[in-house]
């Protein structure tokens, strides 16, 4: 089902939203050469407990997972793109790591992606988390009331293909509200004018994430990690929004 929230309940929703841009800011920050993943599934873990929020990883079980997340935080690794599951692995020179946070905080739901390079930056690893990012804008400039899903989608595959990068549809945003996942789905590539019509008190997660040299993916034996079948690099990036009446409020914005 997708709910339509009202201003009031949109204004509630904001400090999960900000709460979430807090905690992404923090991991950003803590990231560096020689911190382990548990280290910051932890610091992200204490956050959640310190704000009295709820985790929305921590007892997932999806029917593609193999188990209960059973982490707050997904972390992941260079050729790792999407639901990295928290390990003991210390950061390197050169990873490139994204990190990916969903909270519930008085009963609203707020989901946020962003990616990092720690240490030493190679140029092409730069270069696909500001493709992702460029996604991510095109797709929140046409996530306006009297457009729909599929322009959003089609914003998200234009930029992906300028850059001569394929785009997988297997996974992508969806709707936020009360619970982390909702309608409608939005595939990250897609056609204008199709699909379901944002409306004013629309939610949504809008989820970019781009590999740099195929769009095939594999999943790890812990039945959550997806990594790139060529073992080239991933970026992602997410952030909720509102649809309104004018601009889109983007609910997990970071300073």
């Amino acid at each position: 089902m997708i709910e339509l929230l009202t201003p009031t309940q949109l204004d509630e929703m904001r400090p999960a939203g900000e709460f979430v841009a807090s905690v992404l800011t923090a991991l950003s920050e803590a990231a560096d050469i020689g911190v382990n993943l548990l280290d910051l599934d932890a610091l992200a873990h204490e956050m959640i407990r310190e704000r009295g929020a709820e985790s929305c990883y921590i007892d997932y079980h999806p029917s593609f997972g193999a188990m209960p997340f059973g982490k707050v935080l997904c972390t992941s690794v260079n050729d790792a793109v999407l639901h990295g599951l928290p390990h003991d692995y210390q950061l390197q020179d050169s990873d490139l790591v994204s990190f990916d946070f969903a909270v519930s905080l008085n009963g609203w739901v707020c989901d946020s992606a962003l990616s990092v390079v720690v240490g030493t930056p190679r140029a092409e690893d730069l270069e696909l988390i500001a493709n992702a990012q460029e996604a991510l804008d095109a797709a929140i400039g046409v996530a306006r009331a009297g457009n729909k899903v599929g322009d959003i989608s089609a914003a998200i595959g234009e930029v992906g293909r300028s850059h001569g990068l394929s785009v997988n549809t297997q996974f992508g945003g969806h709707g936020v509200g009360r619970t982390m996942h909702g309608d409608p789905h939005i595939p990250n590539d897609g056609r204008p004018g199709r699909g379901f019509p944002l409306q004013p008190g629309l939610v949504i997660a809008i989820e970019p994430w781009f590999l740099q040299t195929t769009d095939e993916i594999v999943m790890d034996p812990d039945g959550w990690t997806i990594r790139s079948a060529d073992g080239s690099r991933g970026a992602h990036v997410e952030h909720t929004i509102a649809i309104t009446d004018g601009d889109p409020i983007v609910m997990t914005a970071r300073d």
